[in-house]
This record gives structure tokens, sequence and C-alpha cells, in this order.
């Protein structure tokens, strides 16, 4: 059993500790919501149905692991090293991860609900209905939920991120 599970964990980790970041919007948290949520698996591992996918229950324990620290915990700002841009050399990848922290830096902006939609539909590509049962609400709420959150989305973009989108890119902006 523990060598399905450590298998298990070498091969989606990765995916679900990403997972993870767009759900905490902060790295640091998201390790820790990854951790704690891999140990309730653990617990539940000898239980699981051979034929059930573990993703899918891991994904529901960090949604629901997350939403239960959220509610728990008091807002607070949370201090953050400075992003200024620096030496990034043409084909470095650092154009990339700039647009990256700034997505996650917009998507940390949102309110909870919306920020889970979004990175349930968007990021794990999962259906409403599936994202629903996830959040614990109705089809119509996620489909609320992703439209003002991509509303907010692109009212937070910042408008300089527009001039180096080709028109493509900027259509499916609007």
């Amino acid at each position: 059993m523990d060598g399905e599970f450590t298998d298990f964990v070498r091969r989606r980790g990765d995916h679900h500790l990403r997972t993870a970041v767009l759900l905490t919007g902060d790295w640091h948290a998201a390790e820790d919501l990854l951790q704690s949520s891999l140990a309730k698996l653990y617990r539940a591992w000898p239980r699981l149905d051979s034929g059930h996918d573990p993703d899918a229950y891991l994904r529901r324990i960090l949604v629901n692991t997350q939403r239960s620290w959220w509610r728990a915990r008091w807002r607070r700002e949370i201090p953050r090293a400075d992003m200024s841009a620096g030496d990034a050399g043409e084909g470095d990848g650092g154009e990339e991860r700039a647009v990256a922290a700034a997505v996650r830096d917009v998507l940390r902006r949102l309110p909870l609900r919306q920020r889970t939609a979004l990175v349930l539909r968007f990021y794990e590509d999962l259906p409403e209905t599936q994202v629903a049962d996830l959040m614990g609400c109705s089809v119509g709420a996620v489909k609320t939920h992703t439209h003002r959150g991509l509303k907010a989305m692109r009212a937070l973009i910042p408008r300089d991120w527009l001039v180096n989108l080709t028109e493509d890119e900027r259509s499916g902006l609007r």
C-alpha cells in the first residue's frame, strides 16, 4: 500500500502542487495545503476503491481543506518580495514566468469561490458538473463564479500586457 501511495505522489505531486498554488495564491501556503491534503489522502488510501480516481479524491481534499483554512483564517496582508523586472534576456523564459506570476497575483485577488471555480475549470480542465460537486454548489453557481471571476480578472489585468498580445489573444480577453 505504501508503495502505491508513494508512486502516486511521485507521479502526480507536482501537478497537485501547481493546483494548490493557484488555489492559495502563495507557494508556501500551497506546500502546506498539499502536505496536509496528502496526509488526509494517506489515511484514506486503504479504503479507496481501486477503480476510483485518486486525483479526483485528492482534488476534493485540496478544495475542502483550502475552504476550511480560508474560513478559519483572519484576513491579513501577506508580505511579498519585490517582483520588479530583472535582467531577463530573450528566450530565458523570463517573460513567461512574469506572466505566470502576474496571473497568480490576479487570481490571488479574486474571492475564494471565483478563484476556485476558475482554477478547477481552466487549470484542472474539469466540467462544470464536477466543479459544482467539488465546490458543493449548483452548476449555475459555478457558471456565475466563473463569469464573475473572468470579468474581475479582465479588470485586474495590467493594461501593458495587452500591448504584447496578438489580436486573437486580445479578443479572448474581451
